[in-house]
């Protein structure tokens, strides 16, 4: 069989590029500013030097053994460099600043392949993990630094985006723990106002991370280009962020449905990185690799996001506040004509008037018939669901079944009657069971479960019987 175009590219940039080096980084605190700066490049033409700016003060990482920090920031880099290794996709990655062992490197390889499935099936490349590529180390690397004592305290650090997911944990954990952090990166406007809402401006933790401007250049030049686990860098980050202030608990917001792959029938999943395989895997090497007393876990993994909407609707004061579209992001706006627009106002439609929900968005989008591609594609009669964080096929059914059903005497809106014609009127969904479902794949302990189950008014008996 012929190869195609992209697989082509693919096999020519490897040949071209043989080698990408992660060649090193440097820290240093100066004017109440942590400095971090890499440096990553693919032979000797291109050099990257992304940076990371932490408001730090030196007395703030005294605490901190030296090569422990370094470790730290180690492997930030490490994660960090999958945005530029895969402009070549080189087939070995020499790393100069410390030795892998031998489970970290099959850790590695493992998230690079799965993290990256979306580009390879965007780009068109057929490859393996075994193939992809392999790992190179100095001869006498610097040893490596772990499980260094840090005196934590038993405080949360909850990253939040600006979308109803991180601002129900933010909200509910903020309700029965004091001194929580909340943590922003690169933070926009609605990330602002929800923490503000949630009553925790003063207690705020951000970063900034810049990109190498030459990566975009190569972007337009025709390299290699598209999604990356970013969810995998923020957690490398968020070590960080808990061993300078000290907060051992590490609270996402990543649901059960992050686990559903956005092709059917494969592992490809633009949510990889907020998967319960990727937390798993991660506390696994955190725990063994780096420090054994950082809890990082989801708060929402037992939750579907219907239960998660459900939840949000009861706080009204955050409707003005948050936003899910990346699309507006920059403008600080709901576009209203993309995929994550168009689930999430299915997601509250169940739980939110109408009026309400023009209020938030500006518009029914039931009635966009722009938006019916998107429609079929998150109640899965397309092939493949959009390369977006949105919940289950099975949630997106359910939503607007139950709409169906509280519409059946009304004129229906163009997306809804498009929806009733593709079920041929086979409605077997039952909301229900949904919102009394719970994820037993999940790493809270008793007292973060009794919060959700309270929430929710069910017995932990209940959703596990």
């Amino acid at each position: 069989m012929p190869l195609s175009q992209q697989q082509r590219k693919f096999l020519s940039l490897r040949k071209e590029y043989p080698l990408f080096t992660y060649e090193s980084f440097r820290w240093e605190v100066k004017k109440n500013l942590l400095s971090v700066v890499f440096h990553f490049h693919i032979g000797e033409e291109y050099h990257f030097y992304p940076a990371y700016k932490f408001p730090v003060r030196q007395k703030d990482i005294d605490h901190l053994d030296e090569e422990y920090f370094s470790n730290l920031i180690f492997h930030l880099g490490m994660v960090e460099m999958i945005s530029y290794w895969k402009t070549t996709c080189s087939p070995l990655i020499s790393i100069h600043p410390r030795r892998l062992r031998e489970g970290q490197i099959d850790w590695w390889k493992k998230l690079f392949f799965n993290g990256l499935g979306e580009f390879f099936h965007i780009n068109g490349i057929q490859t393996t993990q075994e193939d992809l590529f392999d790992f190179e180390f100095l001869k006498a690397p610097r040893p490596f630094a772990r499980n260094k004592n840090v005196d934590f305290t038993h405080d949360f650090i909850v990253p939040v985006g600006g979308g109803k997911d991180s601002v129900v944990t933010l909200n509910l954990l903020n309700k029965l723990y004091d001194n929580n952090t909340a943590f922003v990166l690169n933070p926009g406007k609605a990330a602002h106002r929800c923490i503000e809402v949630a009553g925790l401006k003063n207690n705020v933790f951000e970063v900034f991370r810049t990109l190498d401007p030459l990566l975009l250049k190569m972007n337009k030049k025709g390299f290699l280009n598209g999604h990356t686990p970013f969810s995998a860098l923020l957690a490398f980050l968020l070590l960080i962020v808990g061993s300078v202030t000290r907060k051992k608990n590490i609270a996402l917001s990543n649901e059960s449905s992050a686990n559903e792959a956005t092709i059917p029938g494969t592992m490809i999943n633009h949510q990889y990185s907020k998967s319960f395989d990727f937390e798993q895997d991660f506390r696994w090497y955190v725990y063994n690799f780096i420090n054994r007393e950082i809890n990082y876990f989801s708060f929402l993994r037992p939750l579907n996001e219907l239960q998660i909407a459900r939840i949000f609707s009861s706080e009204p004061a955050y409707f003005s506040a948050f936003r899910s579209c990346n699309v507006g992001s920059k403008k600080d706006v709901w576009c209203c004509n993309c995929s994550k627009c168009l689930f999430t106002y299915i997601m509250l439609s169940p739980f939110v008037s109408k009026n309400q929900l023009l209020h938030i968005f500006g518009e029914d989008l039931f009635e966009k018939l722009t938006l019916l591609p998107e429609i079929e594609q998150l109640t899965g009669f397309a092939p493949e669901k959009p390369f977006e964080c949105v919940g289950t096929i099975a949630e997106v059914n359910v939503a607007l079944t139950y709409m169906l059903k509280q519409n059946k005497d009304d004129r229906l809106p163009v997306l809804l009657s498009h929806y009733k014609e593709l079920m041929q009127n086979s409605f077997s969904y039952d909301m229900s069971q949904l919102l009394k479902s719970w994820n037993t794949e999940n790493a809270l302990n008793d007292d973060l479960r009794n919060i959700i189950l309270k929430e929710l008014n069910l017995k932990y008996k209940d959703v596990c019987r």
